[in-house]
Parts: C-alpha cells; sequence; structure tokens
C-alpha cells in the first residue's frame, strides 16, 4: 500500500516529554504532521521539537496540565489553525495498596488520565465537527482492562477511558470523528518504576507508535470504538464475550439459592456459543424474558443461602434498586445500612423492614461520605461484612456541552465509600452505558467502566484477606424498555436482587473481579476475548503500512487462536512471547514486505520476495487529451479535450494508464502450467477486477515512477488469481498519485497449495451488491466503432483491441473493447452525476464490442456510489461489484 502521510494533519500529543508519546512526535512529524508536543517539562518538550524542526518537520512546545485542554488546544489552532488528531498519552502512576491510598492518590491519578483526556477532547471537539474528521486516541492498559495490585486508582481511570474512548465513538461516527482505546505495553519513565531493565529491552515504544499512525490516518485501519492491546511487536484486538447463561422463573423462588444452584451454567463458556457485544443496545430483552416466562420453577441449592449476623451496607438505597436490595437482605436476615441523601424515602423503607420483624438504619448522606456511612452501621450492629455499591448519578449531554462540574461529579460520586472498605464482600454496580459506551453520556459511561477496572483491582489485593468483589450490570424497571405490553412483572428489581446477594454471601467463595449481567430471569457473565492477534518480527522497523496490511489477523477472532486471559500477567504472556521473535531474513528483503502472509505456499512466499524494478512513466497534456477521447470526451467537453481551457484536467480514470506496463510487466512464471503467450493466446489470463485509488490531485503532465509488487495470491483449484499493486509516484517529490490493484484469473494454474481465501481489503474487495430499488440515476452512452482502436494509444498495444484474427483466437467474433476502457466510460458517467470520487472499484464481467451502447445504473449509498454497467443491445452485464466512494470535497487540480 502506499506510505501513509500525514501532511496537512495536526497532532497534539500529550505526555510528549519522553517514551511513547516522544516516539508518537517523533513518527508523525517523520510523515508530514504539525506536532504539538505537550508536557508539563518545558524543557524536555522543547528538546523533541528541536529534534522535529532540525530534520525538517514543523513542531510546538506546549507546557500546560492536561486538564487544561483549552490551552492545550488553543496552542494548536494559534499556531498551525485547527487540529486533526488528538493522543491523550499523558499519565502518572502513584501506586500504593488500596488500604493505604490516600484521597490524593487516587485524585492525581483520575485528573491526569480521566479529566485530562476529557479536557483535551472536549476542547477540540468542536474543531473536529466543523471540519467533519478528527481522531482520538485514549490510552488504556492492562492494569483497567484486568486489574493490578496495587494500582486500584490508575485501573479505575485507564478502565474508565474505554467507557469514555466507546462513548466518545458512537457520538462522534456521524461527524467522521472516530476515537480508540491503545493499551500499550511500552518502556517509559512510568513503566521504568516497575519492570525490570531487562524486560524494558524488548518493549521498545517504537513498537507501539506505528500502530497509532496506522489507525489515525484517513486511509488507515477502521479501528472506531475499539480495543487494542500493543507491546513488543505484537498486536491484538481484545473485546467483550458472554456466556449464553441462565434462566429463572420470575417469582418468589428467584433467590440466591436458585442462583448458586445454576452457577456453573451461568458462568458455562464452553457448552453453548458464547455471544460478543460490542455496542448498544447489546440484546433483545424481550426475547430474554420470554425464555425466562418458560422456565418452569426454580431449583434451590442446600443449604440456604442466608445473612444472618451480618451487616449488609446499601448506597443508593432509596431508589428501586436499592429498595429491592435493602429488602431482600432484611428478609435473609441481615443487618441493613441504607445510605440516600433521600431522608424520606429512605426512613420509609426502614419503618417497612422493622414492621416485618427486620433490622435496618438509615445513613443520611453522600455516598462520598464514606466515614461516616460506615460508623453509623458500626454504632448500630458492631460491623461490616458486605457493602453494595448502588449509588447511582448519570448526568447525558453531549461532550462538547458538559462542563467540568458534570464530570466531577460524576466521576467521584463513587469512589470514596470504596477507599474505606476493608472488609467482606463487595457488588459493585455497573452499566451497558459502560461497557458499550452511550452518545451523551461520555461522563456516565467513564466511571461505570471506571467502577470495572476498580472492582478487579479490589479483588485481586482482597482476594488473600477473603475479601471479594464482583460487578453487576442490572436492567431492570423503566431502564429495561420492554415497551408496552410486555412481560413488566419480568423486569421488577425484585429480580436483580437475587444475584447480587449470591455474590455477596459466604456461599461465594470463588468468583471474584467477575462481571455478570441479569435482566428479566436471565443471568449471563461477561470476560475479556482476545483475537489472536499478530506478531511482528522484532529485528526490522515497524511501519504503520504493515500494521495495515496485518489487519485481518490483528482482528480476527474466528481462527481459533483467540484467548481469554484473565489478568494482567496472563495477558503479557502472549506480548512476552514475541520478544524472540526475530526474522532470519536479516536484510529484511522478505519480512519487510507488507504483504508477506504465513498462509503463502512456498512459491508465493519466494515469488513475492523476489524484487522487481520501477517502471517510470512521463507524458504530456496531449496523452492526457487522448485518454479523456478514448473514454468518450466530445469536442464539447473543453475542459477534458482543450489544453488551454481554465479547468483543463485528466478525467480521474486517467489513473489505471501510467501504471500499465508496471503491472503487465509482473511475472506469473512461479505459477505451474504458466506460458507468458500461450495464456494470452488461448484468453486463459483474464482480467478479473481493478480498483483505484486517487490519492493527490492528478497532474497534467510529468514524470512519473511506478513500484509493483506481488500483492495476493490464491489457489482456485484449477486456476489462479493473482493480485498486484502498483504505487505510481511523482518521480521527483515521491508523493503518492495513485494506487491500483489489479486481479488477473490464470486458468489452469491452480494446484499449486495455496490459500483459497483472500482478505479484506476494503473498498479494493467490496462485494458492492446493488440495493434493491430502482437506480437512483442511469447514464446511457453509446461507444464509437472505433473506440477499441482509439483507447489502445493510451498505452495498451494488445492486438485483441484491433486485430480480428487475434481476436478469433480468444473466441471473439471481432476486436474488442478494452475493460479498462468501459471502466473509464463508467468513471465518468459516476463524475458527471454525483461529482469527484477518490476511489473507484469494479469487476469485469462481460465484454463490450466497439459500437454497443454502455448503460450505467447508480446507486447513491452516503459517500458510496454502486453501479452496474450493461450493454444495452444485448443486456449483458459487464462490470459488477462496481463502485466508487466519492470525495468530501473535491480534488484540486494540478497543472505541472
Amino acid at each position: 500500500m502506499p506510505e501513509l502521510s500525514f501532511k496537512g494533519h495536526t497532532v497534539i500529543v500529550t505526555g510528549a516529554g519522553g517514551g511513547l508519546g516522544k516516539v508518537y512526535s517523533l513518527q508523525f512529524a517523520a510523515r508530514g504532521a504539525n506536532v504539538v508536543v505537550n508536557d508539563f517539562n518545558k524543557e524536555a518538550a522543547q528538546k523533541v521539537v528541536d529534534e522535529i524542526t532540525l530534520a525538517g518537520g514543523k513542531a510546538v512546545v506546549n507546557n500546560s496540565s492536561v486538564t487544561d485542554g483549552e490551552a492545550v488546544i488553543k496552542t494548536a489552532v494559534d499556531t498551525f489553525g485547527t487540529v486533526t488528531i488528538l493522543i491523550n498519552n499523558a499519565g502518572i502512576l502513584r501506586d500504593k495498596g488500596f488500604k493505604n491510598m490516600s484521597d490524593k492518590e487516587w485524585d492525581q491519578i483520575m485528573d491526569v488520565h480521566l479529566k485530562g483526556s476529557f479536557s483535551c477532547t472536549k476542547a477540540a471537539w468542536s474543531y473536529f465537527q466543523k471540519q467533519g474528521f478528527g481522531r482520538v486516541v485514549n490510552t488504556a492498559s492492562a492494569a483497567g482492562l484486568y486489574g493490578n495490585f496495587g494500582q486500584a486508582n490508575y485501573s479505575a481511570a485507564k478502565m474508565g477511558l474505554v467507557g469514555f474512548t466507546k462513548a466518545l465513538a458512537a457520538e462522534g461516527a456521524r461527524y467522521g470523528i472516530k476515537a480508540v482505546v491503545v493499551a500499550p505495553m511500552a518502556a517509559s519513565a512510568m513503566t521504568e518504576t516497575i519492570m525490570p531493565p531487562e524486560m524494558l529491552a524488548n518493549l521498545k515504544p517504537e513498537f507501539v507508535a506505528p500502530f497509532v499512525l496506522a489507525i489515525t490516518h484517513p486511509d488507515g485501519a477502521d479501528a472506531n470504538g475499539r480495543i487494542f492491546e500493543v507491546g513488543a511487536g505484537y498486536i491484538a484486538e481484545i473485546r467483550w464475550e458472554r456466556s449464553k447463561g441462565a434462566f429463572f422463573k420470575t417469582d418468589k423462588t428467584f433467590t440466591p439459592s436458585a442462583v448458586e444452584e445454576k452457577w456453573e451454567q451461568i458462568t458455562d463458556f464452553d457448552s453453548a456459543e458464547p455471544e460478543h457485544p460490542q455496542y448498544l443496545p447489546d440484546f433483545d430483552i424481550q426475547a430474554k424474558v420470554t425464555e425466562s416466562s418458560k422456565v418452569d420453577s426454580n431449583a434451590q441449592a442446600e443449604p440456604e443461602v442466608r445473612f444472618d449476623g451480618k451487616t449488609v451496607i446499601i448506597t443508593g438505597a432509596a431508589s428501586a434498586l436499592g429498595r429491592a436490595y435493602a429488602l431482600q437482605y432484611a428478609r435473609l436476615g441481615a443487618n441493613v445500612v441504607l445510605n440516600d441523601v433521600n431522608a424520606n424515602s429512605t426512613q420509609a423503607i426502614v419503618e417497612d423492614i422493622k414492621k416485618v420483624g427486620g433490622k435496618a438504619v438509615a445513613a443520611i448522606t453522600s455516598a462520598e461520605d464514606g466515614e461516616g456511612i460506615v460508623k453509623t452501621a458500626m454504632e448500630a450492629f458492631g460491623g461490616v461484612h458486605v457493602l453494595v455499591a448502588n449509588v447511582n448519578l448519570a448526568r447525558p449531554t453531549n461532550i462538547e456541552r458538559m462542563s467540568d462540574k458534570d464530570w466531577d461529579e460524576c466521576t467521584k460520586a463513587l469512589w470514596p465509600i470504596f477507599l474505606k472498605q476493608k472488609y467482606g464482600r463487595i457488588v459493585t454496580m455497573g452499566s451497558q452505558s459502560g461497557l458499550y459506551g452511550m452518545p451523551g453520556f461520555a461522563n456516565y459511561s467513564a466511571v461505570k467502566a471506571a467502577v470495572l477496572g476498580f472492582t478487579k483491582t479490589v479483588a485481586i489485593e482482597g482476594k488473600k484477606y477473603g475479601i471479594l468483589a464482583n460487578v453487576v450490570i442490572p436492567s431492570a424497571g423503566a431502564h429495561a424498555s420492554l415497551g408496552r405490553g410486555a412481560n413488566v412483572e419480568a423486569a421488577k428489581e425484585e429480580y436483580i436482587a437475587p444475584v447480587v446477594a449470591f455474590l455477596s454471601s459466604d456461599s461465594n467463595q470463588e468468583s471474584t473481579g467477575s462481571l455478570f449481567q441479569v435482566a428479566g430471569g436471565w443471568v449471563a457473565q461477561i470476560r475479556w476475548q482476545r483475537a489472536g492477534g499478530h506478531g511482528f518480527p522484532v529485528n526490522h522497523p515497524l511501519q504503520p503500512e504493515h500494521i495495515v496490511a496485518k489487519w485481518k489477523l490483528i482482528t480476527d477472532f474466528d481462527d481459533d487462536r483467540a484467548t481469554n486471559p484473565a489478568s494482567t500477567q496472563e495477558a503479557f504472556m502472549q506480548i512476552a512471547e514475541n520478544f524472540g521473535n526475530a526474522d532470519d531474513d536479516s536484510s529484511g528483503s522478505g519480512s519487510d514486505s507488507p504483504y508477506a502472509d504465513p498462509e503463502d505456499a512456498e512459491v508465493v512466499a519466494e515469488a513475492k520476495k523476489e524484487p522487481i524494478d520501477p517502471v517510470e512513466y512521463s507524458y504530456t497534456e496531449r496523452d492526457v487529451i487522448l485518454y479523456n477521447l478514448g473514454i468518450g470526451a466530445t469536442e464539447k467537453e473543453l475542459q477534458w479535450t482543450y489544453e488551454n481551457h481554465e479547468e483543463f484536467a485528466a478525467l480521474p480514470t486517467f489513473g489505471v494508464i501510467p501504471q500499465f506496463n508496471a503491472s503487465a510487466g509482473l511475472s506469473f512464471d512461479f505459477l505451474p502450467n504458466f506460458n507468458p503467450w500461450g495464456n494470452v493466446l488461448q484468453a486463459k489470463l483474464l482480467h478479473g477486477e481493478q480498483y483505484l485509488a486517487i490519492k493527490a490531485p492528478i497532474p497534467t503532465s510529468g514524470d512519473l515512477v511506478n513500484e509493483v509488487r506481488l500483492m495476493e495470491v490464491l489457489d482456485k483449484g484449477k486456476a489462479a488469481a493473482v493480485t498486484a499493486i502498483v504505487e505510481t509516484k511523482d518521480k521527483h517529490t515521491g508523493q503518492v498519485i495513485f494506487e491500483n490493484q489489479s486481479t488477473v484469473f490464470i486458468r489452469g494454474s491452480g494446484g499449486f497449495g495455496g490459500k483459497r481465501t483472500g482478505k479484506d481489503r476494503g473498498a479494493a474487495t467490496a462485494e458492492n451488491a446493488p440495493p434493491k430499488r430502482k437506480p437512483d440515476a442511469v447514464v446511457e452512452e453509446k461507444t464509437l466503432p472505433t473506440q477499441a482502436a482509439l483507447y489502445r494509444l493510451s498505452g495498451d498495444l494488445n492486438p485483441l483491441h484491433i486485430l480480428p484474427e487475434f481476436a478469433a483466437v480468444g473466441g471473439f467474433d471481432k476486436p474488442i473493447l478494452h475493460g479498462l476502457c468501459s471502466m473509464g466510460v463508467a468513471g465518468k458517467h459516476v463524475l458527471k452525476t454525483y461529482g469527484t470520487f477518490k476511489d473507484i472499484k469494479v469487476r469485469f464481467a462481460g465484454v463490450v464490442f466497439p459500437g454497443e451502447t454502455l448503460l450505467t445504473e447508480m446507486w447513491k449509498e452516503g459517500d458510496k456510489v454502486i453501479f452496474v454497467v450493461k450493454v444495452k443491445e444485448r443486456q449483458a452485464t459487464v462490470l459488477a461489484a462496481a463502485a466508487a466512494t466519492l470525495a468530501v470535497s473535491d480534488v484540486p487540480r494540478a497543472k505541472l
């Protein structure tokens, strides 16, 4: 693929004075970006800027705190006019065991990681919206995903960024804004405090930065709303995996003992195919209710789950869920402490419990007053054994209108009571917003995701002391969204409580640090699943283009290599396995090719290593006019046929012309039964598909150079499908002008033991099925009897298009029109109907004889125009699976 250039982009990197942030800055600058180097250490940031400018790049220092996002973004706008990419990389560590952690150490981490990322993103958001483009990369960590001893604050902040990012991704999609989570493992001043030198040597930031470049480029990999673990040359996507779970009859027999009886089924990921929810809504709750209604009765485990002599604190107890929890614990013999700021409602529940012989007291205070709540419990009952952290505060608002107050209140509402816990069982309340993100709830999504990271670390630190902590994600009552006529009874809060109670009971001796979803009589466990990923050789420089080429492997969950890491240590093991991944080819000639594929047959792997000389192509305005005439431009369309017209330009599909000799010169000798002339003469070599991407304004004259590589070879049994890629660059500047991907089918050359299925290459391989409606536009054009003779003068002198006797050898009654000519005609129709496009792809499905009439039927789907080309006289389809991607704005013409 062409080199990913960031010319014209402005990138802000926070925490860029050293380590990973410094490498981000250098690599973006090396590819043409303007870079704002943010760091509180102004001297360190200046050194990075000096290194960039000395190499001819553009960069400026900003040493504002990341919590002052307006100041950070202002530097970019004042210096470079805007911002297009934001890398929230700044971070600090304040590691300490949970029981010894101070409020200040908690707040410092939250301010830098969570509030800093929010503040910078909020300040950049309006610029992203106005320009219809933006990229946000938020930096998580394994500690956030899995929890880590001594890092409750850090784990909460880092997992909070996951929920925050997913909300941004959902909210920004319609504006062309994409947000991604990267969990990097790289050597830095921060990781030096927790890793030995021999390990740090394998974790160079240079193995992380190329990934960030690959996912932030407009033409890079689409990673919106997704999570990736990156380090030591290894990259893999991670997603949620959910068990099929168990169903319960929603009546009085749905108890903690019933939950215990079906616990193995709830946590079983093997007997039934797990689900992989990634977005809201993540399940059909009415379907779950319907399924639970089929359960005849709930069997009970023995002995019964009870809480006699135990004291349970429930925060947010005046809410519907809190009330249900309180009443259930009281029925099961617990002393209940109900915390809420709503005195009347809370006291009413206390009285209800006492009326039936239960024991309860109210703690009317904010959940932030952890000491006050615990004091109430100790004075009333002499001890505390269970905390149900149910307090909830959601302030929905779009990120561009979210104030710092919204963020702080929502972030801090749950944490202080957790800081004071040193005992028993803890159940925290998560949310689907935290798992999958919700537009308008960026603050709430971050908080609820942070609950997960925090709980996992508390579970790790507490396990050896008999302290278990788990997360429940409830869907009940008004939040269940069942709709009219639904079984509302099944969605009552009372049917969340049994799961919470079992997890907080002595009957639960094993489950800790886990996540459970509960709704309408259905209970399931959720865990992480990691794709098998890809490990790049560590003895060669890693480039963004390599990552894009291996995207399918990095994100493939279906090739039997996926794993389910449950701890930071497990997650790191696979990264560490790549430490010794050195390519034997010290020159890098083979492995450095982004098209090398472990699935390739040996003959293909060797063929990809063969060097191919670049092919030059020089042309003048005369050649542009000749091409335009060759695809049907007329004397009345002077912008295409008169060199002195003020809008004179090449038609976009001219991009197939400079590369022709390069792709045609590719050798297929490595294939079995291939005869260079025999295959052509016997029509065994067929042009299958063509993809053209226009990467820059098209000069109307110039000197170009074409670099060709073998991209993909598929074994189709009796045939081979060979795809070549050609990058066409300006000879003098090196700028990529065109990218072509050409696929040919060679009959009789299969059976070499190669792979049969190709990789998804985005627009280049899209099927582009026409919508099931009438075309939005149809353009008709009759070709000239001389069309084939005229078009061949643009470079393809194959006699098939001029000599009748040669055409007859191929099985045709007369010479045929070049397929690329038909593609050019169709591209002209798209251009005249919908405007400039930035890429076009076709599949050659039939032949056209000069003089026949072409019909281009078009359907506009967003920024894509899907089209089919037919011969009117025969109603035969000649171009299929075809589409063009419209440019966001017209590509300016260039004239040299």
